[in-house]
């Protein structure tokens, strides 16, 4: 949507109705049970949810339009991972807890993202436009990075003697938190300062990222962000209920739980980035898809854990053996595809195929 556009309704009545929600709640003491009330009041909360998530990015976008690229994407992918850290840590640290659940989250946004997502941007773009492209000096950043935290957070705490199994030690957790930090800060500088043209489409218009909003307009966006976030953060916990009577239902593995919350928090970025690579800009759709992954490793990960640590909760990071299988294949896969700046349809649709079997692996390991 442009920035000069009004602003749509659901812009301020979902975050408006979520905090009125969360009030409701927190004033009758409502407790969510499955049951017909309860399928009722899950079934508001997830409109509610779905519509004020948009609603942020939808002020992100408006936002961005003043600041420009790559600043503007940047704001898009922080806002995200606020939703993310909120859900997660809710989730995994509530009544019934799940240690598991900031890997199998982490894990869920890499394969949605660098299958699911960027396999159907390319896909669809190659249909309309038979071939697009991008920067390969940016995508090679991206993959470096995306690669390495992926490796340092979910592979190697299945190797180190410290402590067994998949989880580190304080110290180890403590180590790589700080190292993932300062890597995504650097990368983060590297895209915004020193080398912000790898990052932006190379026949772009020089104005295109700076269309004019009017400084009301422009503040109105920055609290109802604001206010959108909150009203998340706030509903985190009555979602969290929701996710985990939904898989005792249907009996669903501890990991579908990170499917859907990272589902949630991708789907206004994903709907962005088909957008985006319908218009034939792929380069937005690799910045806002990869990303959001750096993000979510970098950010999430570091969050999370001192969650755990303030909490004295165990934090599980490592993958199993199959999930590692399926992220090697991913890393291979993705450095084939960006090798060449330039995509089409076939390597979109090798990308959605390992996408369905990781899903498919999910209910069926």
């Amino acid at each position: 949507m442009s920035a000069h556009a009004a602003m749509p309704r659901s812009a301020w009545i979902f975050p408006t109705l979520a905090v009125l929600l969360f009030a409701a709640v927190t004033a009758t003491h409502y407790d969510f049970t499955p049951s017909t009330v309860g399928l009722l009041f899950a079934a508001v909360l997830l409109v509610i949810l779905f519509g004020t998530v948009f609603a942020a990015v939808h002020h992100a976008e408006v936002i961005a339009h003043r600041v420009g690229e790559p600043y503007g994407t940047l704001l898009l992918t922080l806002s995200v991972t606020i939703i993310e850290v909120a859900l997660i840590a809710t989730i995994m640290l509530g009544e019934k807890e799940v240690p598991t659940l900031a890997r199998d989250t982490v894990f869920a946004v890499v394969m949605i993202v660098c299958n699911g997502l960027v396999g159907i941007c390319i896909f669809i773009g190659g249909l309309q436009y038979r071939e697009q492209d991008f920067q390969v000096p940016g995508a090679n950043l991206y993959l470096s990075v995306l690669f390495t935290l992926a490796t340092i957070t979910l592979v190697l705490p299945n190797y180190t003697l410290t402590t067994p199994g998949p989880v580190f030690s304080e110290a180890q957790l403590e180590f790589v938190s700080v190292a993932t930090i300062l890597l995504y800060g650097v990368f983060l500088y590297t895209q915004t300062s020193r080398h912000r043209d790898y990052f932006i489409k190379e026949n772009a218009d020089a104005a295109e990222g700076g269309a004019p909003i009017s400084s009301a307009m422009l503040g109105l966006s920055v609290v109802l962000l604001l206010l959108s976030l909150l009203a998340v953060v706030l509903l985190s916990k009555k979602f969290s209920l929701v996710v985990e009577a939904a898989t005792a239902a249907i009996g669903a593995p501890p990991a579908f739980a990170g499917v859907v919350v990272a589902l949630l928090i991708l789907l206004p970025e994903s709907v962005a980035a088909v957008s985006a690579a319908r218009k034939n800009d792929l380069q937005k759709s690799i910045n806002l898809a990869l990303g959001s992954s750096l993000a979510t490793i970098g950010l999430t990960v570091p969050a999370v854990s001192v969650a755990a640590f303030t909490l004295n909760k165990q934090l599980v990071l490592g993958l199993n053996g199959q999930n590692m299988v399926e992220l090697l294949l991913t890393f291979i896969l993705s450095m084939l595809t960006f090798g060449t700046g330039r995509t089409n349809i076939l390597f979109g649709l090798v990308h959605m195929v390992v996408f369905a079997i990781f899903i498919f692996l999910v209910f069926v390991p």
